[in-house]
């Protein structure tokens, strides 16, 4: 019975408002940022953190839906407004935190919140073309642009490229291959990859490669 009376209605509105927007905003940004697998069981004090500060920013907010009549007169905006602290700020914060933490402004400045070189290149959403050397000696040549993809900290490094180009022995891109469906490799194949900045459209490279 003392478990039933624990969650009541007051115990289930405090942990939707100083715990839920928080959890939002962790979880969005481990999803646009790679990290550690989080545990949750360990990240209840940093929730409420966040939720807090989420509340901060959004203390007009507050003052105006506490207003007198707001709620009897505004009930639809009431609980719009609501759902716009709870859950939708929550989200849009960790977006704006990432841009700020990638911009040239604090370049330099900070430490780089990718954990990984692999993770900084492909995180950056460009087209390349890129020439695998692996272990064994072999080169391979592909293009990672859209419908590639490469992995993410902590998981395994592996690559998709989603299509293959034959190349010479000295690195020259020569030709996609025929009816290229891409191809797989993990990272304990390669031995160092080099990249070119690619005109996608045009299926060429930039002056400075290795095609010159």
């Amino acid at each position: 019975m003392k478990s039933l009376k624990f969650f009541n209605i007051e115990t289930m509105m405090l942990i939707i408002l100083f715990f839920v927007p928080g959890f939002i905003s962790i979880k969005v940004y481990d999803l646009l940022v790679p990290n550690e697998k989080r545990d949750f069981s360990k990240s209840f004090l940093e929730a409420i953190s966040y939720s807090c500060i989420n509340f901060a920013l959004l203390f007009p907010v507050s003052i105006l839906i506490h207003q007198d009549g707001f709620y009897n007169n505004y009930q639809f905006w009431y609980f719009f407004l609501i759902f716009l602290v709870i859950c939708i700020f929550p989200i849009i914060w960790p977006v704006l935190l990432k841009r700020l933490l990638y911009s040239k402004f604090l370049q330099g400045k900070i430490v780089h919140p990718l954990p990984k070189a692999w993770d900084y290149i492909f995180d950056q959403e460009k087209s390349f073309w890129v020439l695998i050397h692996l272990k064994n000696g072999n080169l391979i040549g592909g293009v990672y642009k859209k419908g590639s993809f490469a992995s993410s900290f902590p998981n395994e490094q592996d690559l998709y490229l989603v299509e293959v180009w034959k190349v010479s022995k000295k690195g020259e891109f020569l030709s996609k291959v025929e009816q290229t469906g891409g191809l797989l490799i993990k990272d304990e194949e390669i031995e160092y990859m080099e990249f070119f900045k690619a005109n996608i459209k045009e299926n060429k490279i930039k002056k400075g490669n290795k095609n010159g």
